[in-house]
């Protein structure tokens, strides 16, 4: 298992020793972590299809992230809640960032994109399946293990060239802070909720250590205990996803490290222009250092989860 881990973990620590100095290698990189994304999810519902009673198997698979999302939300709430009656951070809210989504459909069309992709894949795999058969399935898991190789690559390059010094994150009590606090309470929800979902102790772990990172979170389930727990993990971050989009504007203004910390992951990408746009300025550096810290903590820690 160990193996397994460092075979992973190899292609994201060796991105990340690649310094990206032109702008266009590194939009390059950036649209080559989208695409890679979208492949292996569609591939992921291809191996989805493959599932024998696939209707009782997606039924399952949406009742058990839901549940799982439900846990874990509980347990953060709960802990980020406490934390922001200690923590005082500035919110004033002023101008959206600017070409950001300015109504929450918008910020969820990129969320929704990534279910049609999966979906695509169930109904690609369906129709494929009579004229390929059971090599179909082979060959998915096979290309979506190599695409994946090449994604944590791209991850690891991206997170080495974010423009986030170490002193800055370091110094950013209270983007640590928040992290922090957002990490344990999801791995004591997945442990919560491991035993409801007929887990292992460290599978609850793995499946809770996406903090928000949908895309990636469901690809390494997935990849380690197949198509239908990594379906869980996928939904069970997006799920948390669009309801910190309907969640920030509620709260961020009295409880502001709630708001940045339920955004998981995500704070530093996807929900930051809803976080800027209801909570101003003083929110954004917080919410990319907690971001930042939990998209570099995640992947490694799920896989070191399930070598376990």
């Amino acid at each position: 298992m160990l193996s397994g881990l460092l075979i992973v973990l190899l292609p994201l620590v060796l991105g990340y020793l690649v310094r990206v100095r032109h702008p266009t290698l590194m939009a390059g990189i950036n649209r080559g972590v989208n695409v890679s994304i979208y492949v292996i999810l569609l591939l992921m519902g291809i191996s989805l299809a493959g599932l024998d009673d696939l209707g009782g198997k997606l039924a399952q698979l949406g009742g058990q992230s839901l549940l799982l999302c439900v846990v874990i939300s509980a347990c953060n709430l709960t802990a980020l809640a406490w934390l922001s009656r200690r923590l005082r951070l500035e919110v004033d809210a002023s101008r959206a960032v600017a070409g950001a989504p300015t109504s929450k459909l918008a910020a969820m069309a990129g969320s929704l994109s990534l279910i049609g992709m999966v979906l695509a894949g169930v109904i690609l795999g369906l129709v494929a399946e009579g004229a390929l058969g059971e090599p179909l399935f082979a060959w998915a898991e096979t290309l979506s293990e190599w695409v994946l190789y090449a994604l944590l690559a791209l991850i690891g390059c991206q997170l080495r060239n974010s423009g986030m010094p170490l002193r800055q994150i370091l110094l950013n009590r209270f983007g640590l802070a928040i992290a922090s606090v957002l990490a344990a309470s999801s791995l004591i929800g997945g442990l919560l909720a491991a035993p409801l979902l007929d887990l292992r102790w460290n599978e609850g772990l793995a499946m809770a250590a996406g903090f928000g990172w949908y895309s990636l979170s469901g690809i390494l389930i997935g990849d380690q205990l197949g198509p239908l727990l990594g379906g869980i993990a996928f939904l069970n971050d997006l799920f948390r996803e669009l309801v910190a989009f309907v969640l920030i504007p509620l709260v961020i203004q009295r409880h502001a490290a709630l708001a940045i910390g339920y955004g998981g992951a995500t704070s530093m990408d996807f929900t930051l222009p809803v976080i800027q746009q209801h909570g101003g300025v003083a929110c954004v550096p917080v919410a990319v250092v907690s971001g930042f810290i939990l998209s570099l903590l995640s992947p490694p820690l799920i896989l070191f989860l399930l070598t376990l």
